[in-house]
C-alpha cells in the first residue's frame, strides 16, 4: 500500500512558499503561449521544488510538470504537476491559486491533491477510496435542474485568435442557470464541483495538468467527469451526472 502523506505535505509546503512571494513587488513574469498566459519565478521555483521530491521518492514514476514538460520514467506511473494553478491571479494578487499533483496509471488517476495556500484548504482522493477535504469526506451534486444549479468556467489562453472562445458557450447558458463563476484556477474549480459547492463544470483546451488531480476527486466524490483530448489540450463537462449530459447537449466543445 503506497502512502501519498509525504506528497499531501509537499502540496503545503509548496504552498506556504507561495504565500511568502504573494504580493511581492519585484515579482519576475514572463509570457508563454500567448500575451495572456503567464509563468511567473514562483511557477517555475516549485515545480523544481515538486519535481525534486517525487524523483527522490518515486524514482522509476515518469512525471509531467507544466513548467519542465515530460520527464522520462521506466513505469506505467505518471506524475502531473501544476506548481501554481492561477498564475494570472497570483500575478496580480488574487488569493486564489492552488497546487496540484496527482498520479496517474496509465491513462487513469489513482492520487490527487490540491492545496489552496491562502485559504488553507487541502483536497485529496486515492482511486477507491473517496474524496476529501482537510480530513472530511465530500460528496459532488446530484442535482438535475439548469435554474437552481451553479456552474463554473474558464476561457482558454487563444481565447483572442480561436473561434470558439467559449464566450458562445457562456451566451448560451447565462439565461438557463443559477449562476455561472470565473474563478481563474481550474483545479481549484474541480476541487469545488467534488465539494458539491458547483453543481457542474465546464472549460475548452485546458492542460493535462489543470485536470489530472481535479478529475479523480470529482470521481471519488460521486460525480461525472467527461473529457476529450485534441493535441495535448482537454476539453471537459463535469460535476453532477445530470447535468454533464444536458452541458454536452448545449455546448460548443469543438476546438476550432
Amino acid at each position: 500500500m503506497v502512502s501519498y502523506s509525504l506528497i499531501v505535505a509537499l502540496a503545503k509546503e509548496v504552498g506556504q512558499l507561495q504565500r511568502t512571494y504573494f504580493k511581492k513587488q519585484d515579482l519576475k513574469i514572463e509570457t508563454k503561449s500567448s500575451r495572456v498566459d503567464f509563468v511567473t519565478e514562483v511557477d517555475e521555483l516549485c515545480d523544481k521544488m515538486i519535481v525534486a521530491k517525487i524523483r527522490e521518492i518515486f524514482k522509476d514514476d515518469h512525471i509531467l510538470s507544466e513548467e519542465q514538460g515530460v520527464i522520462a520514467g521506466t513505469n506505467d506511473y505518471q506524475w502531473i504537476i501544476d506548481p501554481l494553478d492561477g498564475t494570472t491571479n497570483f500575478s496580480i494578487g488574487h488569493p486564489i491559486f492552488a497546487v496540484s499533483i496527482a498520479r496517474w496509471y496509465k491513462d487513469e488517476p489513482v492520487f490527487g491533491v490540491v492545496y489552496v495556500p491562502m485559504l488553507d484548504l487541502c483536497y485529496t482522493a486515492e482511486k477507491g477510496n473517496g474524496a476529501f477535504l482537510n480530513g472530511e469526506r465530500i460528496k459532488a451534486s446530484k442535482k438535475s435542474l439548469l435554474d437552481e444549479s451553479v456552474f463554473a468556467t474558464g476561457f482558454p489562453y487563444d481565447r483572442a485568435t480561436a473561434k470558439n472562445s467559449n464566450a458562445d458557450n457562456m451566451k448560451t447558458m447565462i439565461p438557463l442557470v443559477k449562476g455561472i463563476r470565473r474563478m481563474g484556477a481550474a483545479a481549484y474549480d474541480l476541487c469545488l464541483v467534488a465539494e458539491g459547492v458547483y453543481d457542474a463544470f465546464w472549460e475548452l483546451r485546458l492542460g493535462k495538468w489543470d485536470l489530472a488531480a481535479g478529475k479523480l476527486m470529482i470521481e471519488e466524490a460521486g460525480g461525472t467527469f467527461n473529457m476529450t483530448e485534441s493535441e495535448g489540450k482537454y476539453n471537459c463537462v463535469a460535476g453532477s451526472p445530470n447535468l454533464c449530459t444536458q452541458l454536452e447537449d448545449l455546448l460548443n466543445m469543438t476546438n476550432d
